[in-house]
């Protein structure tokens, strides 16, 4: 008796974890189908859209993808060429710092290269204040003392710096401001075809008015989609812009107190930094 009691209570627990299981197999295969479904409306009435749209609204809905495909392009471009700047930076500055004399600086750029702002910096200074010790003035450019040479040679490097690190951005502030724009005005083309067509028919219901109209407004959203990512990526951009920039001044500063004087340089923090031309080091 109490035997066969137990067999039929596992039966009915093993039946309900299985009707449990089935369920919920049943619950997980309905959301994956709502979602194809919803992915399928959605695709649906882009096209639809694209089909019913003049040669205005399909140039417009082109020139929102170029944009995003441009934007996407910067974005990882830029990225890229920023983490490889931002460490070959750290490395040439652990080394400067590291260095006894600017004699070693100089060979050091030989042999790694100037492949960021800061080696190009220190690069750019070492030639100007050996060409100017060996050959004097030759032409317009050059008058003045060394350090006058070595002043306008840095600062034309900060400013060659600064153009470079601003390429693309024009762009991102271009897309982020003017893409919301081209979307409102292919929504509003949009709907104004819509509603021309709905008029010209016979009978006007809430149905043959919200699909048009619903159709119309993906290009707001393309729009927002467009220039959400450009705006981003452009504040990002120009905060990092300005760090590098703020710290390569810095760094000029320095330097130009080692090229032309040789002298110590002593820091915010307390600590003297002794980089000396004729290898000593303090």
């Amino acid at each position: 008796m109490i035997s066969s009691l137990l067999t039929s209570t596992y039966g009915s627990i093993a039946q309900i974890v299985t009707n449990t299981s089935g369920n919920g197999s049943v619950a997980a295969a309905a959301v994956n189908d709502a979602t194809a479904v919803a992915t399928e409306a959605g695709a649906s009435q882009m096209l639809g859209f694209l089909m019913q749209s003049d040669a205005v609204g399909k140039t417009l809905f082109g020139v929102l993808v170029f944009m995003s495909l441009l934007t996407w392009y910067l974005i990882v471009v830029k990225g890229l060429l920023n983490l490889r700047a931002s460490r070959h930076s750290k490395a040439f500055l652990s080394r400067f710092w590291n260095a006894s004399s600017l004699e070693q600086v100089d060979k050091d750029l030989h042999k790694f290269g100037a492949t960021d702002p800061f080696s190009r910096l220190a690069n750019q200074a070492l030639h100007a204040r050996e060409h100017h010790a060996k050959y004097g003035v030759t032409n317009l450019s050059e008058v003045g003392s060394n350090a006058d040479f070595v002043t306008r040679t840095m600062r034309k490097v900060i400013d060659e710096e600064t153009a470079h690190l601003e390429n693309g951005l024009t762009i991102l502030g271009s897309v982020g401001s003017t893409a919301p724009f081209v979307g409102l005005f292919g929504t509003v083309w949009g709907v104004y075809h819509a509603l021309i067509n709905i008029g010209m028919s016979d009978g006007v219901s809430i149905n043959r008015i919200a699909g048009p109209v619903g159709e119309a407004l993906i290009m707001t959203g393309l729009g927002l989609a467009v220039a959400i990512p450009a705006v981003l990526a452009y504040n990002a951009f120009v905060r990092r812009n300005r760090v590098v920039l703020a710290s390569l001044d810095g760094f000029a500063y320095d330097l130009f107190a080692f090229v032309t004087t040789g002298q110590q340089v002593e820091v915010s923090s307390g600590k003297v930094r002794a980089l000396r031309s004729n290898g000593t080091h303090h």
